[in-house]
């Protein structure tokens, strides 16, 4: 009897998850950036790749959330977007898979006054881009960006008035 209950709390696990993937799936409204980030997406791509990523994928659903993620596609859009800070998401038991990372952190970080950094336990290296109001607006995984990546998208996303170059 406990392991057909155990089975009963599986399905029970599945479906909730499934439900709360389908009503995000179904939803007419714009998901919310940690809702986007649990269903795979970053919110960095523009609307046009998600055109690009139907090519490759057969999944509607995947397709339409895509979509509600993405950034309108407008002459260099995302180039213009900006930030007031950031906060560098990564855990410290990781940080010796990720040596370009432990490079910006040693020697790059100082020169953003406005760019902290979070150690959370088996977090994977994110940053996670400020509003004016110092809320989440975006998250970006940097697992394979280089130490000069993360320092040229700060300081294009960061204002100059905020950084100490």
């Amino acid at each position: 009897m406990p392991r057909n209950t155990l089975h009963y709390w599986v399905l029970i696990v599945v479906f909730i998850s499934f439900s709360s993937f389908v009503m995000v799936s179904l939803s007419k409204e714009q998901p919310s950036p940690k809702q986007c980030e649990d269903l795979g997406f970053t919110g960095l791509a523009i609307c046009s790749d998600c055109n690009t990523f139907a090519e490759y994928v057969n999944d509607k659903y995947l397709i339409s959330d895509c979509k509600k993620c993405c950034t309108e596609d407008s002459d260099d859009s995302t180039s213009k977007i900006t930030y007031s800070g950031a906060i560098l998401d990564v855990c410290m038991r990781k940080l010796v898979f990720y040596p370009e990372i432990v490079g910006f952190i040693e020697e790059e970080k100082d020169k953003f006054s406005t760019v902290k950094i979070q150690y959370l336990f088996n977090s994977p290296p994110k940053l996670i881009m400020l509003d004016d109001e110092g809320q989440h607006k975006e998250t970006i995984r940097i697992d394979n960006w280089k130490r000069e990546h993360i320092l040229q998208f700060l300081q294009k996303k960061v204002p100059p008035n905020s950084a100490s170059s």
